[in-house]
């Protein structure tokens, strides 16, 4: 497998000395953030559209270092129910058209979640009780998801781009692999999971069962990981709405590589990636509160490196 990060890693650095982090740490592959719930630090949308030029230069700078575009990222919300969602099914069309434009196959995204009825915001249903939310549920799914879904799905065909891989995360209508097997069964095999360990870890999910039961339905990777306090999850549970900013009294954290889950349990999950049909990027992301951004991108690329080395090494010799 090849080791890569998303650049919103490194929000705080430009493009240059993005890319030369990248290329020191023997990186093979980039995700670049396009907007939305990204500030897009290293990519300018529409200069790229725009330009021809502008377009060929990006591939370059990035060749000469023998780095490769994994995806490009417009994760955001769609399909909310206000001025937002406009704004980012805007991004997000133009995310896929430039993605056409640089031979770029994925685009990472997430499903979006809608409202209720007449909302303003968006409802992330997660119980089936009262009876109410089953309607609120049958409506998001049946009036906008799965329409909206449709017609993305052939807006991608039509550019040419055939994978697009949805983040397997909180407040969203697709969350969890039933969720995604649902969309995907109603919309089609354009749509196929990034999947994203560190989400289902603090929704209390296994991410190998879920490698597993995805199969070919993986079609890209997010290096993350979680760690969950057991004192603090024992007393209060896993939904925790404390700030990110109060780290320190969180049931759970996203945690640079290794700091959640040792390398025996990375191991597993390469290996069960590897079962399930998927030799693509390791994507990092780096949201570890407690660590510099820099540091954390360094150490969780060593600690990938280590692991797929080792699996090298164990790996059994050709016939």
């Amino acid at each position: 497998m090849k080791i890569g990060m998303i650049t919103d890693s490194l929000p705080g650095t430009d493009f240059d000395t993005m890319l030369a982090v990248a290329a020191r740490l023997e990186m093979d592959m980039l995700e670049f953030g396009c907007g939305n719930w990204s500030t897009a630090p290293h990519i300018k949308l529409d200069r790229l559209l725009a330009s021809a030029p502008a377009r060929r230069d990006f591939r370059a700078r990035l060749a000469e270092h023998d780095i490769e575009i994994s995806a490009l990222n417009c994760s955001g919300n769609p399909i909310h129910p206000g001025e937002a969602g406009r704004r980012h099914d805007e991004v997000t069309r133009k995310t896929i058209r430039l993605a056409a434009m640089l031979d770029v196959d994925r685009v990472v995204m997430m499903s979006g979640c809608p409202g209720a009825p007449g909302d303003s915001h968006a409802n992330w249903i997660t119980t089936e009780w009262p009876p109410e939310v089953r309607d609120i549920l049958r409506w998001q799914w049946d009036a906008v998801l799965i329409p909206y879904w449709r017609d993305l799905v052939a807006f991608a065909k039509d550019h040419g781009v055939d994978r697009l891989c949805l983040e397997l995360h909180g407040y969203q209508n697709v969350y969890n692999v039933a969720t995604l097997h649902r969309l995907r069964d109603a919309v089609g095999e354009t749509v196929g999971a990034n999947l994203d360990p560190s989400h289902l870890m603090w929704m209390g999910a296994d991410p190998i069962a879920a490698a597993r039961a995805l199969g070919s339905a993986v079609y890209y990777v997010h290096a993350k990981d979680t760690r969950i306090d057991p004192v603090i999850a024992g007393i209060n549970g896993v939904i925790d709405t404390t700030p990110g900013s109060e780290f320190k009294t969180r049931a759970w954290n996203y945690i640079t590589l290794g700091q959640g889950h040792g390398e025996a349990w990375w191991r597993a999950f390469i290996a069960a990636l590897a079962e399930a049909g998927y030799d693509g990027v390791l994507s990092i992301e780096h949201e570890d509160p407690a660590l510099t951004a820099l540091a954390g991108v360094e150490q969780s690329v060593e600690f990938l490196q280590r692991i797929i080395a080792n699996r090298l090494r164990r790996a059994p010799a050709a016939a």
